[in-house]
């Protein structure tokens, strides 16, 4: 199906293929990547026995276009791949004369009309292969990942610095080729296992640094969800009756959890309407309690149906409260989901 067929899919399908919370659960439920989030083999052609199959290069794609439209949204291409994480020229040169694996490539951004949030999705080529000795069938590495707006023009708009970088680079190859010539009939490994060796040096490199920010991520999710927890606990140690702000404070935490993890949803958004109706307390904590559930709230009238449906005017109520955020607090978060819900 290509894309411009995609994009006109009506909106509001009965039937919902994927019920996931966030395209970052899909990409996991589906398992887009390796179980480990490493790339994933997809075979985009196929040998002369099996040269009617379709190609699954294709597939990270088709599932992310489907989400997006169950979720209201318009699928479209952002920037098209550079295969600029593909080393081998040779593969590099097999995969871009490929219409499937091209089609299925690049950067998409899933245009949010109602709902909260846009986001950009990245599927990225790694490399190519045969699959074995016996076959002719190829198969490409797949990389799926989410991506901000401005990770996603560094990535596929590289700046004036990186392109100049890139330029001496390439300027100072043949000064490099003429040094190995000169040094050609000293005793040197073979000039194939070099290249090899540095190859494979680059992708383990790459692999590390993906690791690093894979890791940096879950450590800043873990220490945020820690100090909550350790709020809340704060707040049960107390024989003494709980205070306002100890509820709220409990009330928000447990929204926010549950929020988070998908479950619960009309207990979570109740809890959450229940924390923003205590107003603002005083104490560190009051204005911070306070306008986060505000946003809570928000976001359960305009992406909880089980919730918003209990309202006339659920997108009403939810600009009313993020306008008084924005312009009593000058809530950031209020103002960028304003301006996408207008």
């Amino acid at each position: 199906m290509g894309l411009a067929a995609c994009n006109g899919i009506q909106h509001g399908k009965k039937t919902i293929m994927h019920p996931y919370h966030s395209p970052q659960e899909l990409i996991a439920k589906r398992q887009l990547n390796n179980t480990d989030g490493s790339a994933k083999d997809y075979v985009y052609l196929w040998d002369k026995n099996q040269q009617n199959n379709a190609t699954q290069a294709m597939y990270p794609r088709s599932i992310l276009t489907q989400y997006c439209h169950e979720q209201g949204g318009k699928f479209s291409l952002l920037y098209k791949s550079q295969l600029n994480l593909v080393r081998d020229a040779a593969q590099r040169k097999r995969l871009s004369s490929n219409r499937g694996v091209m089609q299925g490539i690049g950067a998409y951004k899933c245009n949010m009309d109602d709902l909260t949030d846009s986001w950009i999705a990245s599927i990225e080529p790694l490399s190519e292969r045969q699959m074995n000795n016996s076959s002719s069938s190829r198969s490409v590495r797949l990389l799926t990942r989410l991506m901000s707006a401005n990770e996603a023009k560094n990535f596929y708009r590289p700046s004036k610095a990186a392109i100049a970088e890139e330029k001496a680079k390439l300027s100072a190859a043949p000064a490099k080729a003429a040094a190995t010539a000169k040094a050609a009939n000293a005793k040197v490994p073979d000039a194939k296992e070099l290249a090899r060796k540095e190859q494979e040096k680059k992708d383990k490199e790459l692999e590390r640094k993906e690791l690093e920010r894979k890791e940096l991520e879950k450590k800043e999710a873990e220490k945020k969800e820690k100090e909550l927890k350790a709020a809340v606990k704060e707040t049960s140690r107390s024989p003494v009756a709980e205070t306002p702000q100890q509820q709220q404070l409990k009330l928000y935490a447990a929204a926010r959890r549950d929020i988070q993890s998908g479950r619960n949803m009309l207990n979570a958004c109740n809890n959450a309407q229940r924390a923003y109706n205590y107003g603002k307390l005083q104490g560190a904590e009051g204005t911070r309690i306070y306008t986060e559930s505000g946003m809570l709230v928000a976001k359960c009238l305009t992406s909880v149906p089980v919730y918003s449906s209990r309202f006339p005017n659920a997108r009403g109520q939810a600009k009313r409260i993020l306008n008084g955020l924005a312009s009593q607090y000058n809530h950031a978060g209020a103002k960028n989901m304003l301006r996408q819900l207008k």
